[in-house]
């Protein structure tokens, strides 16, 4: 159960992970921008947490792969990992 649990809270970074720098490159490509100049962007001006928050939408799918295919702790895990990031996106805005 606690390994189960470990994979989804993996895969659930993993998919925040890739999901900001999803949203990073599409924003640097609207700007017309390279990808490290944006992100510099959003961590100078203190609105990472933005970033943080529309890269957690990828756990969406992972989350509702995990439930379509019956691993409902990986699912757990998965839920786990967006909680940790909306904290720490909170953390980030407000402190």
């Amino acid at each position: 159960m606690k390994k189960e649990i470990l994979i989804g809270f993996i895969v659930g970074l993993i998919s925040n992970t890739l999901g900001v720098i999803a949203c990073t490159l599409i924003v640097a490509t609207i700007k017309d921008q390279e990808f490290f100049s944006t992100f510099r962007f959003y961590l100078e001006s203190q609105n990472l947490w933005m970033l943080l928050t529309l890269g957690a939408l990828p756990n969406l799918a992972a989350f509702f792969g995990f439930l379509k295919i019956n691993r409902e702790y990986r699912a757990r895990g998965v839920l786990l990992a967006t909680f940790v990031t909306a904290i720490t996106a909170y953390l980030i805005y407000f402190l």
